[in-house]
């Protein structure tokens, strides 16, 4: 699976964003989607991931309530909307695909996207 994330940009400290991320492939709903990020200077860390069906999400625990993420299996994308951002959450955005159900790690998805900037304004 090929995926293509946007939505990326400067925004204000308190501001939303959503980013998008496309999948190409007719296999879309058979993998778990994670959304993570790389601030500059430091290591990726996980944000969020979201089952094959949509019905289970997981969060790391800064973004749990501000962070929302979800899927429309129909149009093989997956969203990450972003409310009451702040400047820590400054970052190159991924989204990623993994077999796997229930991980975390970075190292269990196999497919990611090209990274979408988020710059937030203090």
């Amino acid at each position: 699976v090929q995926l293509q994330a946007s939505g990326g940009g400067l925004v204000q400290a308190g501001g939303s964003l959503r980013l998008s991320c496309a999948a190409s492939g007719r296999t879309f709903s058979s993998y778990t989607l994670g959304w993570f990020r790389q601030a500059p200077g430091k290591e990726r860390e996980f944000v969020a991931r979201i089952s094959r069906n949509g019905s289970g999400t997981y969060y790391t625990d800064s973004m749990k309530g501000r962070f929302t993420i979800s899927r429309d299996n129909a149009k093989n994308t997956v969203y990450l909307q972003m409310n009451s951002l702040k400047a820590e959450d400054t970052a190159v955005y991924y989204c990623a695909a993994s077999v796997y159900l229930g991980r975390s790690d970075s190292r269990a998805y196999d497919y990611w996207g090209q990274g979408t900037l988020v710059t937030v304004s203090s």
